[in-house]
């Protein structure tokens, strides 16, 4: 193994080295383990709710303070790995939401439920943060949006596996067993995490090939965090609005899908693995393809404003046809409607998640993501109490999908108006 030496000045060739994919490995691992712990309570929610008659707004305050919590939560973590790093940030927001995730057990109330749900959230907040910044710590902005969107494939996985293991474990051993079993998952994720995560730099395993190959964009110089620098640039402002138009149709897909397929056609709770399966399958397609194709287009020539917003494009295109979800007759016409609108939603956020790093000072992205995740989560609690409401009044979910159907072409927009071009910044 050759030793790590300095940084040759011209861009170097691409590394026959793969410790930075093992890298992503691993942040897949954990954003697998961060929905499955999210989603075992949604799984959960028809029998729960029928067993210890739970009313719909009280689930839907549930997702609302999960939300709040997670929001605020975001900003936290985002501005304390740009401080410590995404080892000890990912260490610290694992161990958060493991306790929340266990303490569900405590619980049978959604009033009781939700003392557990808001460490859970805190803790998974720091998630996609510390994710962004070790992503911008192993790869290349040529790499950068593919790596997110194989990581943030890992929520489809952990979407796809929960349905297909949680209603066993309930089913055969209780529903409190389901929180801690998967719960117990995250302790050995952690002792992986911390016994192989480094920097680049302090990998002995890394070669000088792909330690080069990693560094071959500039690095900036380290500087402290000040929010009036942040918060009074353009990228910051359309990375906010985006996920605070995008988000919210995400979390109403984790919490509520597996009630609208009881409600519109009676999936029961063994019977949701199929139809998640085939949701979530899609949309890990898309969440690769999402990030490959604006790294396939950059790859060809495309200016990097110009190969991110196609692809964003694209994206928000297949979220369109979902208004048609819930007149659909049959149960597979929904799936394939919502799996499309899936996809687009990860494509679409695999290349929304670049954005920090692609156009602001690496020391600057935690912050930025951070933000970013409040306002998602802003949107998200208005989207539940719309969804709540809507559910408790009339009893359809036409208007629910009727937003999601639009939500990215707007946010498309929306990015476009303030960051017409991509322009880095070193404020």
């Amino acid at each position: 193994m050759q030793a790590v030496t300095a940084v040759e000045t011209q861009a170097p060739a691409k590394p026959a080295g793969r410790v930075r994919w093992i890298v992503c490995a691993l942040l897949f691992a954990a954003v697998v383990l961060s929905y499955v712990d999210r989603l075992v309570l949604p799984t959960l929610k028809p029998e729960l709710q029928a067993r210890y008659g739970w009313s719909e707004s009280g689930y839907a305050d549930l997702a609302i303070w999960f939300q709040a919590g997670y929001g605020i939560a975001y900003v936290f973590f985002g501005r304390l790995i740009d401080r410590i790093g995404a080892r000890a940030g990912y260490a610290l927001a694992v161990a958060l939401w493991t306790f929340g995730h266990i303490a569900h057990v405590l619980f049978t109330s959604t009033s009781g439920m939700l003392l557990a749900r808001i460490p859970l959230a805190i803790g998974e907040a720091g998630t996609f943060p510390a994710a962004i910044a070790a992503t911008n710590e192993w790869f290349p902005k040529r790499e950068r949006a593919l790596a997110i969107g194989i990581f943030n494939a890992g929520s489809n996985v952990g979407a796809i596996l929960t349905p297909l293991v949680v209603p066993v474990i309930a089913l055969t051993l209780g529903w409190r067993w389901a929180f801690i079993l998967t719960g117990a998952l995250t302790v050995i994720w952690l002792a992986a995490w911390l016994g192989f995560y480094r920097r680049p730099r302090e990998k002995k395993t890394l070669t000088a090939e792909e330690l080069a190959w990693i560094e071959a964009d500039p690095i900036d110089p380290v500087q402290p965090v000040r929010w009036r620098d942040v918060l009074r640039l353009r990228q910051t402002w359309a990375y906010m609005l985006g996920r605070f138009l995008i988000d919210p149709v995400w979390w109403t897909f984790l919490f509520w899908l597996p009630d609208f397929f009881n409600k519109q056609f009676g999936v029961k709770m063994l019977d949701f693995g199929p139809p998640l399966i085939a949701v979530y399958l899609l949309a890990d397609v898309g969440s690769v393809a999402g990030g490959w194709t604006s790294s396939r287009l950059m790859g060809r020539g495309w200016s990097l404003n110009r190969a991110r917003k196609t692809a964003m494009l694209l994206a928000a295109l297949c979220a369109v046809p979902i208004a048609l979800a819930p007149q659909a007759t049959s149960l597979w016409t929904a799936v394939a409607l919502i799996g499309l609108a899936c996809a687009g939603h990860q494509g679409f956020s695999a290349n929304l998640y670049a954005l920090p790093g692609d156009t602001m000072p690496r020391w600057m992205t935690g912050s930025v993501v951070g933000l970013g995740g409040l306002a998602g989560a802003v949107g998200g609690m208005l989207m539940a109490k719309f969804a709540g409401v809507i559910l408790e009044t009339i009893g359809s979910y036409e208007p629910i999908f009727l937003v999601a159907s639009c939500a990215y072409l707007v946010a498309l927009v929306v990015i476009h108006l303030i960051l017409p071009r991509y322009q880095s910044t070193h404020a």
